[in-house]
């Protein structure tokens, strides 16, 4: 059996999982990722319930493997989702975005492994009491929504191991083996992985967008809407509005009339780069080329180990 607890939990070969991306993350990249040996997870956030049911039939076909299915708790649709997770016999779910307790027992019920997200100590506990199987600790530098605190992955996953006594995924900037390699010396059992996974073939992402990522390097990324949601965005048009206005001080309601409706839509599937929101991480300055989701999983993986061989023989 293998000895490492996120690949026991999840029957996968690599600790490896494939973040929930809204417009991203759809059921050909979590079928590809979880045919390469990680967990590939569809995201909710983007779809309708009639659409999460398709994606999830085509991923049961595309894949014997096992797949979760990201959901933000705030989600308006909540309740037909997660009729719509248990009908199809959707094994793992990954929760975020919301309080922990609402869905964790009724999911467990239903003999799914639950895991939830979090950026702090405070709701790392609150999940462990909610009854979680693992969690994800999600440091600043990640992209999309993020937590308020902007602690990095170098202190949270640390900080979080310390407090908690479940299985620990580690997220934020995370695109390499060798990054790979850092999280797990500071105590996490497997890292959760969007942005590098955004710029591959099967994405669901817009190729304008994909591209974008591809371009992006050191200070393109910054995070925003600190008074709604923060979210780390690439630099564009409408991210310079946001910051202009955030920088006269302007309501909530005013940065949500610059928002508007379905921001991230236009951005990132439908590939409008100037008026569209397109969330990414800082780890996007580090990727030059789009690959299969297999290519990088397998290019990870080896990196990791070669990581680990080379710090074995620096042993002080």
């Amino acid at each position: 059996m293998n000895q490492n607890k996120i690949c026991n939990l999840f029957n996968i070969k690599y600790p490896i999982i494939q973040a929930g991306m809204i417009w991203c993350s759809g059921w050909e990249l979590a079928s590809a990722v979880s045919n390469a040996g990680g967990l590939g997870i569809i995201g909710a956030g983007s779809m309708y319930p009639e659409v999460l049911r398709e994606h999830i039939q085509k991923c049961k076909k595309a894949t014997d493997k096992p797949f979760a299915v990201n959901v933000p708790l705030l989600y308006p649709n909540i309740e037909e989702h997660m009729k719509i997770i248990v009908e199809e016999g959707v094994k793992i779910v990954f929760s975020s975005a919301g309080n922990p307790k609402t869905w964790t027992q009724h999911l467990k019920d239903k003999g799914i492994t639950v895991v939830h997200v979090v950026s702090n100590v405070k709701f790392a506990l609150k999940s462990q009491e909610a009854g979680v199987d693992a969690i994800v600790a999600e440091g600043f530098e990640a992209g999309g929504h993020n937590g308020r605190e902007e602690t990095t992955t170098l202190v949270l996953i640390p900080q979080v191991k310390k407090a908690i006594a479940i299985p620990l995924i580690a997220a934020g900037g995370i695109g390499s083996g060798s990054a790979m390699a850092a999280c797990f010396a500071l105590g996490a059992d497997a890292v959760q992985i969007g942005s590098r996974f955004v710029a591959s073939k099967e994405s669901s992402a817009h190729q304008n967008f994909k591209d974008s990522v591809v371009k992006a390097k050191e200070g393109d990324t910054v995070l925003a809407l600190k008074q709604l949601t923060p979210v780390r965005l690439i630099k564009n048009e409408f991210c310079n509005k946001v910051i202009e206005a955030e920088a006269k001080g302007a309501s909530k309601e005013e940065l949500n009339e610059i928002l508007g409706r379905a921001r991230a839509k236009k951005g990132m599937f439908e590939g409008d780069l100037v008026e569209g929101e397109l969330e990414i991480g800082q780890v996007s300055g580090n990727i030059d080329e789009i690959k299969t989701a297999k290519e990088i999983i397998d290019e990870i993986v080896k990196e990791y180990n070669e990581t680990i061989d080379k710090i074995a023989l620096q042993k002080i």
